[in-house]
């Protein structure tokens, strides 16, 4: 079992890394359309996981509560939001094709800021794929070995373009590739590191996994609404960032009642 969690951890990692190497093999500055398309797809599978693999099974797993149910869900999904919201004021980042930099004032270079933008929304999907595993790990019938992969093979789908969103506009910038595609995987590995101590958090609360289930939901819903939407739809024709976003939804919506 140990070493399925170890692979399902890494798995989401992979996504990034595989996107960042797409600087390998693309030779011009990626297409605004694409990114927006790419964005939107992001968008969309993190909405479809944090409703089917993380808030349907914490309301599941309180059936116990009847009619009260939800109060896990609620609670642990704005304990998230409010736990993004802190993350967003206190640590520098920049959004990509914006000019002002987010939270206190610092002296990092760019770079190092766009990196940690995309770092910030890949903590939350790394919690999502972590708590998932440790119910796997404590037994809990509602949570199956194939739930846990699918959940994590989506985040992995979800991270491909945001590697790519990374190391591509820096190559275009006049980046060497090797370090470009660098810091797109550098953006990729709090993931396992934030699933990790999610695990270890819920192996000493075991009542607080619907919770932990509701909290990654919130946080990845706050990065979807504060930052991934906004950027798909900025600027003229933005109909295809909503149509990956729909594509994405869908995407996810299916591995996980399918596989799940």
């Amino acid at each position: 079992m140990e070493i399925e969690v170890f692979k399902g951890l890494l798995i989401p990692f992979l996504g990034t890394s595989l996107g960042a190497a797409c600087v390998f093999v693309m030779r011009h500055k990626m297409n605004i359309a694409l990114q927006r398309a790419l964005t939107g797809f992001a968008a969309g599978v993190m909405v479809a996981a944090s409703i089917w693999s993380l808030l349907i099974p914490a309301m599941e797993q309180s059936e116990d509560m009847g009619k009260m149910a939800f109060v896990p869900a609620a609670v642990g999904f704005w304990i998230g939001i409010f736990f993004l919201l802190m993350l967003d004021h206190i640590i520098p980042h920049l959004h990509m094709h914006s000019q002002n930099a987010e939270g206190p004032r610092s002296r990092l270079k760019k770079t190092t800021m766009l990196v940690l933008a995309v770092a910030l929304h890949n903590i939350p999907e790394g919690m999502a794929v972590g708590v998932v595993y440790a119910g796997l790990l404590a037994g809990n019938e509602q949570i199956t070995v194939m739930g846990a992969f699918t959940l994590a093979i989506g985040i992995a789908i979800q991270n491909f373009p945001e590697g790519a969103i990374i190391s591509m506009p820096l190559r275009a910038e006049g980046m060497k590739k090797s370090r470009a595609f660098v810091y797109g995987v550098l953006s990729g590995v709090v993931e396992p590191i934030a699933a990790v101590i999610t695990i270890l958090a819920a192996g000493l609360i075991e009542r607080a996994l619907p919770y932990l289930l509701a909290f990654a939901a919130g946080a990845m819903m706050y990065v979807v609404v504060e930052e991934l939407i906004p950027e798909m739809s900025e600027g003229e024709h933005s109909d295809v960032g909503t149509v990956f976003f729909a594509i994405g939804f869908t995407v996810m919506m299916s591995l996980d009642v399918a596989l799940g």
